[in-house]
């Protein structure tokens, strides 16, 4: 008798995605600081810190399809998707740059890229955090 194998659960989807995202915005941040020379300002740091281990925690959730990662995820991404957005704000909104500027190195208002006049690299993490989040949230409980 030939045993039916499950069809792959959209949860896999779900943590192989936001897997894949974190290791994009790493990689790009990277790319931005050690290839183009861009130096991160502090907001662009506290995100940093805050990406860089999911790239870690969802690779390990991933291959091992240990979906109890999200417990993880959620807060730092929630966290880094709080500070990208203000940064992004900072950036994009007058008046936002005053409530706490950047005190050493490069000002958080610096856009080194501006792609269609809106997407800069707070924007691009934004998105990214914003992504996680959401395939985080689409996990459910079986």
């Amino acid at each position: 008798m030939v045993e039916k194998r499950k069809a792959p659960t959209n949860k896999l989807l779900f943590l192989y995605m936001a897997w894949l995202v974190s290791v994009v915005a790493t990689l790009g941040s990277l790319y931005f600081s050690e290839i183009r020379g861009f130096i991160p300002c502090e907001l662009c740091w506290y995100q940093r810190i805050l990406m860089y281990p999911l790239a870690l925690i969802l690779g390990i959730g991933t291959f091992q399809s240990d979906f109890s990662v999200k417990k993880y995820v959620l807060p730092l991404s929630v966290i880094g998707w709080c500070i990208s957005l203000f940064h992004y704000l900072e950036q994009k909104v007058p008046g936002f740059a005053e409530i706490k500027p950047c005190v050493q190195g490069v000002p958080c208002t610096t856009e080194y890229i501006n792609w269609f006049g809106f997407i800069t690299i707070p924007f691009l993490a934004f998105i990214a955090f914003t992504i996680i989040i959401v395939m985080m949230l689409s996990i459910k409980k079986d």
